[in-house]
């Protein structure tokens, strides 16, 4: 029988659904071999990248090109040096204008502008939060060089339709999947179908390092070849040849630590467990929460394989029963229930990037650049990106708490949560509408 006092909300004196012990899984998860690979190289070395013959970076690099069927990867400090680097490879620079997804983090906006390059925002679609084909279609113009889709949370963006718009207008692609390891679409794996594809080894990633990290993937030999040389002052480093300290092109220092590669590596042999068990708990949670009137859970294109690094939830009032309550209200007053069960959601990303200060402001690198290459591009404005603007105001997000391939007990605590906030839909209606 269950008692009054655990049906009553936690927020006015229940029991909370999920115990601490269940709020958040660990993540990564550390085993004795990744000790072992770290404590190997620290006791053996190379403890630096750029030296002849074998190192953990290089066998990282050929590990995940692998796996992923790429011709070429290269290792970099981070995901956003590996988005800068790709694009400097690909000849991005000033005066040209690349396409980026209105909703992203914001690295994939940055990075660009790193290159002196425009970021022309289009919006997204309202089920996979990808970058809409349509709006990419209607802001291509005489300046612009490339697009750049995100991968976001795990869903693959429409490679094919904007394959398609890349053809047509001779434009360079580079995938940003940062967030989208092992997701394929249509027996593609992503990071492998545009001209190169950048992923982040960032601790919280569904692929960690012990920090941060980054891989460059591309099937084009002089792609590799210009970022290897990005990735390193503008050197030509090669295996067999004694290094001349002769930069041939602007580059920087975003080498990778042989420690980090060595934890990758490490994590890399239980990727395919890991990932089978966090398909199988994601799906009995999404099966639970889909029957909750409102309560609009992620799913999967037809011909793609989600990667499953963020939960994404939209609510919806009308749905719910609750007409008269805006979206944003109803996400408040849900996101305060459900904390206070202990269900971790929380929000990502609570500005469209093209409303971000950093674009709105234009400072750039000063006077405007790189903007002043760009003047037919306005500033945005709220009300420029209808989508991506109500998908972060009706929207929470579960992070990390799900990726530990043990987290099934706590992802069924969070379900008994959202279940236990729905049987109050009266008393989220009421808080709602006193907002």
């Amino acid at each position: 029988m269950t008692s009054a006092k655990s049906n009553t909300l936690a927020a006015f004196g229940g029991r909370p659904t999920v115990p601490k012990q269940l709020r958040n899984p660990d993540w990564p998860v550390i085993t004795e071999e990744d000790r072992a690979a770290v404590l190997d190289v620290l006791g053996t070395g190379p403890l630096v990248s750029n030296v002849d013959g074998r190192s953990a970076v290089r066998d990282l690099e050929d590990a995940w090109a692998e796996r992923c069927g790429a011709r070429w990867c290269v290792a970099t400090s981070n995901g956003t040096t590996a988005l800068t680097a790709a694009l400097a490879a690909m000849d991005i620079g000033p005066g040209d204008e690349v396409i980026v997804p209105a909703l992203s983090f914001i690295a994939s906006a940055l990075a660009p502008v790193h290159q002196m390059a425009v970021p022309v925002f289009a919006d997204v679609d309202p089920v996979t939060f990808t970058l809409d084909p349509d709006a990419v279609r209607s802001l291509i113009g005489p300046r612009t060089a490339a697009i750049l889709p995100v991968h976001l949370h795990g869903h693959p963006a429409d490679m094919d339709a904007l394959g398609e718009l890349a053809g047509q207008h001779r434009l360079a692609v580079l995938e940003d999947a940062a967030q989208a390891h092992g997701a394929v679409q249509h027996g593609r794996k992503v990071g492998t179908i545009g001209t190169a594809g950048a992923f982040s080894l960032q601790v919280t990633k569904n692929l960690p390092t012990c920090g941060e990290g980054g891989l460059l993937l591309t099937q084009d030999a002089d792609v590799a070849r210009k970022a290897r040389m990005a990735r390193e002052f503008g050197e030509v480093i090669e295996p067999g040849a004694e290094r001349d300290y002769v930069s041939y092109l602007l580059g920087w220092n975003h080498k990778m630590n042989p420690v980090q590669a060595a934890f990758t590596l490490s994590q890399l042999r239980r990727f395919d467990a890991y990932e089978e068990a966090r398909r199988r708990n994601v799906t009995r949670l999404l099966e639970r929460l889909g029957a909750l009137p409102g309560l609009v859970v992620p799913t999967v294109a037809a011909g793609s394989r989600h990667a499953w690094h963020i939960l994404r939830f939209r609510l919806d009032p009308v749905r719910a029963g609750l007409d008269g309550v805006a979206p944003a209200a109803f996400r408040k007053a849900v996101h305060r229930l459900l904390r206070a069960e202990g269900v971790p959601v929380s929000r990502y990303q609570v500005l469209p990037l093209p409303l971000q200060p950093v674009f709105v402001d234009r400072t750039g690198f000063g006077r405007g650049h790189p903007w002043t290459a760009a003047p037919r591009r306005p500033v945005a404005q709220a009300g420029d990106f209808p989508v991506t603007e109500a998908v972060i105001e009706d929207s929470l997000t579960l992070q990390k708490r799900h990726l530990n391939p043990d987290a099934g007990e706590a992802l069924e605590r969070f379900a008994d949560g959202f279940e236990k906030v729905w049987q109050h839909l009266d008393t989220v209606a009421r808080m709602a509408r006193a907002r």
